[in-house]
């Protein structure tokens, strides 16, 4: 990324950004294992919907919503009952949405995760109904989640749906960003795209995360608005990336928005501007969560990784 950034930020203590990567790591970990325990084994007939899950799932990601579940349980007090399962439903959600992305008659994108995309390696109709299995398994790993009652499960269950759906969640983001491509870009419709498209699911990861641990209203309210400022930081990285990095560190087509004509942060405010924009909703995000003290020192420093990221 650009080197006019974060000069007023102090530099990290190395011993604290090793610690971090080592934590990260272990829960990439945990959170793999657990995947791999609910997806049907590539054996399994139909062998070939498995496989395609399977090569989805396991292509590589950053693991940042299951992460962010479990970072904001740990904020509020402990890694609750439960959590691991909603972390993993977040994470079925996401990879469905991104086969899905991926299609011909959405994004037309060949490469993910520096890979053949699904529908390159599997077929066009075997990629659709990969992501519609993905998408069913994860109301079937929360209505299995060991929380303590119905109840949490319930509510588990009413923060995915209304995240990954419509009207104000991912569905609804991703149809806003196509009707929009080719139009005027202008802040209000770039706002209203990434709140859904991008903002509403890693926002839910986090109060899904904090549901689990039994937070209050005003932890549960603080925890939503940091979900919120990361969510839309974490779009205008992406946007800036695309701009400014190659597919090969990408591992995804780059320079695609601007083909497109799609409406990003770039083509509304300039390259300057963003970046000073995803500065400024960290700074609000880490603001949100001063209250949890130490014990949400890992949404901190998730905060700073959307922000430093490089892919």
């Amino acid at each position: 990324m650009s080197s006019h950034r974060h000069h007023s930020r102090p530099a990290p203590d190395p011993q604290a950004a090793a610690d971090f990567e080592t934590w990260l790591e272990r829960q990439r970990r945990r959170v793999e294992a657990a995947l791999d325990r609910w997806l049907p084994p590539e054996d399994q007939p139909p062998q070939i919907i498995h496989r395609a899950m399977r090569y989805s799932v396991f292509a590589g990601g950053k693991r940042i919503r299951p992460i962010l579940c479990l970072a904001s349980a740990e904020a509020v007090g402990s890694e609750a009952p439960g959590v691991m399962e909603a972390a993993c439903a977040l994470e079925l959600v996401h990879t469905y949405s991104l086969i899905h992305d991926d299609l011909p008659a959405l994004d037309n994108d060949d490469f993910r995760r520096g890979r053949p995309t699904c529908h390159k390696q599997f077929g066009e109709a075997m990629a659709i109904l990969a992501g519609d299995a993905l998408l069913t398994l994860a109301f079937h790993v929360l209505a299995r989640a060991a929380c303590p009652d119905g109840a949490a499960r319930a509510r588990l269950v009413e923060e995915i749906s209304a995240a990954a759906g419509t009207p104000g969640g991912m569905i609804a983001g991703q149809v806003e960003d196509l009707e929009g491509q080719g139009r005027t870009p202008t802040a209000e419709l770039l706002e209203t795209i990434h709140r859904a498209k991008t903002g509403a699911l890693l926002t839910a990861s986090v109060r899904m995360g904090a549901i689990c641990a039994g937070a209050g209203e005003e932890q549960l309210e603080a925890l939503t608005r940091y979900g919120r400022h990361v969510g839309l930081a974490f779009q205008i990285v992406d946007d800036l990336l695309d701009v400014e990095q190659s597919t090969e560190t990408l591992g995804k087509t780059a320079g695609k928005d601007a083909r497109q004509k799609k409406i990003t942060f770039p083509a509304v405010y300039g390259l300057p501007a963003s970046h000073r924009m995803a500065e400024q909703e960290i700074t609000a995000a880490l603001r949100e969560i001063e209250s949890f003290g130490e014990r949400a020192r890992r949404l901190r420093e998730l905060a700073l990784l959307v922000l430093n990221r490089s892919k």
